[in-house]
């Protein structure tokens, strides 16, 4: 299985399969299940610098091929993360990625010290969060704000960064470079699309905050698309998410360039997918004659 084995930003991966931020918690929830160790990572459920309960329901709602979601990054925060939380996985053989969330630049620099001399391994930035001092709007979707977040950290952690890119842009390989020239020194995308559903008897939204975040199936071709993009347009290495419920749609995402994966949605439906993904995977490179699946990696054929 070390054919399986990939590096990002300076980090070993056993394979590379991680499960993304917001689907298993901190990770020990999934233990009843099975070992964890069995991943190459685990992107942890996001964490803030204080506490947050989330919005009101209905925060989540199936849609055809996929999910929309607008919990609301609710956490108990980097310190409760750091205390109650990090040390049931601090040693576990596994890749540990805290994600973080901030609403302010200077939110974002104090995770990034207070992670600093932690046992994760690796920061995931989410930068689809909203910019309160510049009118709400995302940092993810200016490259300006995008690379002031990044700057930011990069002056306050020893850590690899790992910066998630919202596709709620006009052209995402744009935000990439910008955080990559910031200090990046890995992006993964990617995060969830806007959506919207409406009850056809009460009329309103089925979310209660009108709109949420699109994942699972739905948004697979956009993920390859946008994964494919940047790739081409970074040095820094890439991991992919974005609808992946099979074996068959990592190693797309994987010859589209991306040097991991990460799994979501799917988890809902079924929590063995990133074990069979593995397996399959696995599987496909020995029916292939491929020795080491980082050859796969960007190995797609454009026309």
């Amino acid at each position: 299985m070390s054919r399986l084995s990939v590096n990002i930003a300076g980090v070993t991966f056993k394979n590379p399969v991680i499960t993304a931020s917001g689907c298993c918690g901190f990770g020990r929830e999934y233990d009843k299940l099975y070992p964890m160790e069995k991943l190459g990572g685990v992107s942890l459920k996001g964490i803030t610098p204080l506490e947050r309960q989330g919005n009101p329901p209905c925060r989540v709602a199936e849609t055809p091929a996929g999910m929309l979601n607008s919990v609301g990054l609710q956490n108990p925060g980097v310190d409760a993360f750091l205390r109650d939380e990090l040390p049931g996985i601090a040693n576990r053989d596994i890749v540990r990625i805290a994600n973080v969330a901030g609403a302010s630049v200077d939110d974002y620099r104090l995770m990034a010290e207070k992670l600093d001399e932690s046992a994760v391994s690796i920061i995931e930035v989410n930068i689809s969060c909203p910019n309160v001092k510049e009118g709400g709007v995302a940092f993810g979707i200016s490259c300006q704000s995008a690379a002031a977040v990044v700057a930011a950290m990069r002056g306050a952690t020893k850590k690899p960064l790992m910066v998630k890119l919202t596709p709620n842009v006009t052209d995402i390989t744009e935000i990439a470079r910008a955080v990559e020239d910031a200090g990046a020194d890995a992006v993964s995308l990617i995060n969830t699309l806007l959506g919207m559903r409406i009850d056809l008897k009460t009329r309103r939204p089925v979310l209660h905050q009108n709109v949420g975040g699109l994942s699972g199936p739905a948004v697979f071709p956009v993920a390859v698309r946008m994964v494919w993009q940047v790739a081409n347009a970074v040095k820094i290495p890439v991991v992919g998410m974005g609808g992946i419920e099979k074996w068959q749609d990592a190693v797309e995402m994987m010859l589209a360039g991306a040097r991991a994966v990460q799994i979501g949605a799917a988890l809902f439906a079924d929590p063995y997918t990133p074990l069979k993904v593995i397996d399959g995977m696995n599987r496909w490179l020995d029916e292939n004659h491929i020795a080491d699946v980082n050859e796969i990696v960007g190995a797609v054929k454009p026309w």
